[in-house]
């Protein structure tokens, strides 16, 4: 383990309310030491991760240096930065780690989170870049990427999700995050009409001005590469001709593991709608798990028609919703359901609940053969058993 993966594990991973403050100050002490990019920012609810992507990608393919910073990651921290088609190295995570502390004191690194302290990380890892595309984490106004400068604004499909931080109506979470818009925006197909108003509000007090993708493939990745080729075009690349599948997505995008099993980092309702218009089974068993703020019950009715069964597989997070209120709310729903035992080749499997959910999932997945997930560890699948009975 590198010096700086011991230091950022003991980062804390949520904070209770979100204060830009420090970010700013900890910014503007250090930005003029670094050559800053063109930054593309990603703000949104849902396809920030792939919108941001192909953005990067095309960029590339017109002979620009990119670099591409996502949140958060799977399995390894090195997923959050993307330098010309690669993934940062260890080697380079460390370097920057170290030049960040040189330039700040051990207090203000002290009192930045996780998420503050790796989006810092940008200022050395990307100076090399003539473009940034930078995803936004859960806000726009205030989220801590909102403190770089940027050229552009592209907004995803706005929806339900981080209510305690962004509000409880589409009005209030679209407001938040549509006020960190650049002089130049475009506004993916939104499924509320709402959030094309407030982005035309916005855009006058500001002076920006609002560019709508008009075209719709009825298919959230294909709506995603559109979106892309617009933002690109705007800025005056080459819209090379390409098929999106040409791309390497960041992991857990409606990603196919196998010709049965697909893993997808949803946990809102928008995801949903999203992943059942585009998965190619009609029925399937869901592999599932929850953190409790998210609205599981929601999620878990609008999967009801189409699902076998519900396996739920265990996550270790302390957020992680009650395994005994789950089943309860399975229950409710007459879903039947079991805990996660093991793949079987005869049966369709879509693993959806979040980061967490699929990082747990590929833990196994990825060091056993599929029949053979969770034959090792049966007392853990015992006590959960015990649990919900």
């Amino acid at each position: 383990m590198t010096e700086f993966e011991r230091f950022i594990k003991d980062k804390p991973m949520s904070y209770t309310e979100i204060d830009i403050s420090r970010m700013a100050l900890a910014f503007d002490k250090i930005k003029d030491k670094f050559d800053m990019p063109r930054i593309i920012h990603v703000i949104g609810t849902n396809g920030k991760g792939s919108t941001g992507r192909f953005i990067a990608e095309m960029l590339l393919a017109n002979g620009n240096s990119v670099g591409h910073y996502t949140s958060p990651h799977i399995s390894h921290i090195n997923e959050r930065f993307w330098i010309n088609g690669e993934l940062a190295t260890d080697h380079q995570l460390e370097l920057a780690h170290k030049v960040l502390q040189i330039y700040l004191s051990q207090e203000e690194i002290d009192l930045l989170t996780y998420f503050e302290y790796t989006t810092l990380m940008a200022l050395p890892l990307f100076e090399v870049n003539h473009w940034l595309v930078m995803e936004a984490g859960l806000g726009g106004e205030f989220d801590a990427t909102n403190v770089f400068p940027k050229v552009m604004s592209v907004v995803t499909p706005i929806g339900f999700d981080h209510q305690k931080f962004l509000g409880n109506t589409i009005q209030e979470i679209a407001s938040t995050k549509l006020r960190s818009m650049a002089k130049i925006v475009i506004i993916a197909r939104q499924e509320f009409d709402e959030v094309y108003k407030i982005a035309d509000t916005i855009a006058k007090t500001q002076n920006s001005i609002v560019h709508r993708v008009t075209k719709h493939k009825q298919e959230f990745l294909a709506d995603n590469f559109t979106t892309a080729k617009l933002a690109v075009k705007l800025l005056g690349m080459f819209v090379i001709k390409f098929n999106r599948e040409d791309f390497k997505l960041p992991r857990g995008r409606l990603e196919k593991i196998s010709k049965n099993l697909f893993i997808d980092v949803g946990h809102n309702l928008l995801a949903v709608d999203r992943v059942l218009a585009d998965l190619p089974f009609e029925k399937f068993h869901l592999i599932y798990n929850s953190l409790s703020d998210k609205p599981f019950r929601e999620i878990l009715a609008k999967f009801k028609n189409r699902v076998e069964s519900v396996e739920i597989i265990p996550i270790n997070d302390e957020r992680a919703v009650n395994i005994s209120e789950l089943s309860s709310v399975l229950d409710d729903l007459e879903i039947k359901y079991k805990i996660f035992h093991k793949i079987k080749k005869s049966h369709n499997y879509l693993v959806f609940g979040s980061f967490r959910t699929v990082e747990k999932f590929l833990e196994f997945y990825e060091k056993e053969k599929p029949e053979n997930i969770y034959e090792n560890i049966e007392s853990n699948e015992t006590m959960l058993e015990n649990d919900i009975n």
